[in-house]
């Protein structure tokens, strides 16, 4: 069953850096009227780290990767080869007033499904399990309904819900990217798909939010 009566699809294919690409989720959600998931790429390697997250826990990794600070909460995750979407939902969709879980569940649900017909046997994780020790490694440690393939976590997500909307990025990794997955993963989201061009009042926006916050010591360093 689709979860939305209708999706807008944002194939941002152009490598951004890791601020704009923050900054245009964010931009999306203040603005946005209509479900919709961006797919979307990075200038360089970069790690993301959740809003709680501490500067001082990654710090060691500015001379390998771009580091930015999300808006939205999780763990650490390493960006590049990965498959990195968000959906933003706005406040008068009804699926904004359901529980954050329930949603987080049903889009992996979703992904899961693009997953299975593609050949690969993935599944939802139960309860949360720390498997090495290393708590901010996001895909290091699964959290209940996250996506797993053969006791692997293969995608994760993070929420941040305002009056206004809610935002969920998402990343894929270790698995292959190719056989129409993106395809199939929006196919189950919504069986009402439009295909759609970032606004550039959206990418104005963005690049201020990228200026003024995500690019920022101060954000970065937050905590």
């Amino acid at each position: 069953m689709s979860i939305f009566a209708a999706l807008n699809v944002y194939h941002d294919i152009a490598p951004r850096s890791a601020a704009l690409n923050m900054a245009i989720d964010e931009a999306l959600l203040e603005s946005a009227a209509t479900p919709s998931i961006r797919f979307y790429r990075w200038e360089s390697p970069a790690l993301s780290f959740g809003y709680f997250g501490r500067f001082a826990d990654v710090a060691d990794r500015a001379s390998e990767c771009d580091l930015v600070r999300r808006w939205t909460g999780g763990g650490t995750v390493l960006h590049g080869e990965d498959m990195t979407y968000s959906i933003v939902i706005p406040a008068s969709e009804a699926a904004f007033s359901e529980l954050s879980m329930s949603i987080y569940k049903k889009i992996h649900h979703a992904l899961c499904d693009a997953l299975n017909v593609i050949g690969k046997r993935a599944e939802l994780s139960g309860a949360a399990t720390i498997t090495d020790g290393l708590y901010n490694d996001c895909f290091a440690n699964p959290v209940q309904a996250d996506v797993m393939i053969d006791g692997r976590k293969v995608a994760g997500a993070a929420q941040r819900r305002t009056r206004g909307g809610l935002l969920q990025q998402g990343s894929v990794q270790y698995v292959g990217l190719g056989n129409g997955l993106t395809k199939r993963f929006v196919q189950a989201l919504s069986t009402n798909c439009r295909e759609r061009k970032i606004a550039d009042e959206v990418l104005n926006r963005a690049g201020e939010l990228a200026r003024q916050k995500y690019g920022s010591d101060a954000w970065l360093r937050r905590r």
